[in-house]
C-alpha cells in the first residue's frame, strides 16, 4: 500500500471506532510517529494533510524539525526524556507527552526562552513495572499540581501506554479516571494521549483524544545500521 492508502485506511478505522463509541471522529487527533524515518517522509505526510507528528528521541526531533519546518505542523515529543536534554526538547517540541517527574517539569520550565507556554502531559505508568515510563497513578495529582505552579508550562492532560500482552481496555479505563482527577485540578487539561496501532480502538472507547500511530501509516522502520 502507498503512504496515502495506509493513512486513509487508519483514518477510516479511527472514524469507525469513534462512531462505535458514540464519539465524533473530529474530536480525535491522530499523531503520526515517524521514528527512524527521514525528514522527507514528514514532507510527504504534510502534503497529505498531516498536521501532527511525533518523535521518541530528542536528536531526531531536533534534526527533523530543522529539515521540515512546515506550515501548521505540530511536533509532539512522546519518548522518555532526560533532564539534560530538556532545553533541546523544548526548542523543538510543541507538546511533550512524557512528563513523569518533578525534575523534568522543572527542567522544561527553566528552558523557557520566550513567553510561549509549552503544552505538556503527565505520563502515567499503567503497568506494575516501576521501571516503565510514567509516574505511579497515586502520584499523578501531586505532579499535576506542581506543573500548574510553573507558568511556562501548560498542563494539557495525561498520557499512558497499555501493558504489553494484556487486554488494554482496563488500563485505558484507569487512565480515563485519572484524567478526570487531573481535570478537577485544571479544567482545560482535556487531552488523553493513549492508543497505538494495536489498541487505538480500545483507547477511543475509553475517551482518548490523541492517538500515537507509527508503522501502520509510515510503513516498516528503516534499518538504523
Amino acid at each position: 500500500m502507498s503512504l496515502s492508502a495506509r493513512l486513509s485506511a487508519i483514518d477510516a478505522r479511527i472514524a469507525d471506532a469513534a462512531r462505535l463509541a458514540g464519539r465524533d471522529p473530529a474530536g480525535i487527533t491522530r499523531i503520526v510517529v515517524t521514528k527512524f524515518h527521514p525528514a522527507a517522509l514528514v514532507h510527504e505526510l504534510h502534503a497529505l494533510g498531516v498536521l501532527d507528528v511525533g518523535e521518541n528521541r530528542q536528536q531526531e526531533l531536533t534534526a527533523k524539525r530543522a529539515e521540515a519546518a512546515l506550515d501548521g505542523l505540530r511536533w509532539h515529543f512522546i519518548g522518555q526524556a532526560q533532564t539534560n536534554k530538556a532545553a533541546a526538547i523544548r526548542r523543538s517540541a510543541d507538546a511533550v507527552h512524557s512528563v513523569d517527574r518533578v525534575k523534568l517539569a522543572d527542567a522544561l520550565h527553566r528552558a523557557a526562552d520566550d513567553d510561549d507556554a509549552l503544552d505538556v502531559l503527565v505520563q502515567v505508568n499503567l503497568t506494575d513495572d516501576a521501571g516503565r515510563g510514567g509516574i505511579a497513578p497515586a502520584d499523578v495529582e501531586r505532579l499535576a499540581e506542581h506543573v500548574l505552579t510553573l507558568p511556562s508550562l501548560r498542563l494539557r492532560g495525561v498520557m499512558g501506554v497499555a501493558p504489553l500482552d494484556q487486554d488494554p481496555a482496563p488500563a485505558f479505563e484507569r487512565l480515563h479516571g485519572i484524567a478526570a482527577a487531573v481535570r478537577a485540578l485544571e479544567p482545560d487539561a482535556t487531552w488523553i494521549s493513549a492508543g497505538m496501532t494495536g489498541d487505538f480502538a480500545e483507547a477511543i472507547a475509553a475517551g482518548a483524544t490523541h492517538l500515537r500511530i507509527g508503522s501502520a501509516i509510515t510503513g516498516p522502520r528503516p534499518d538504523r545500521g
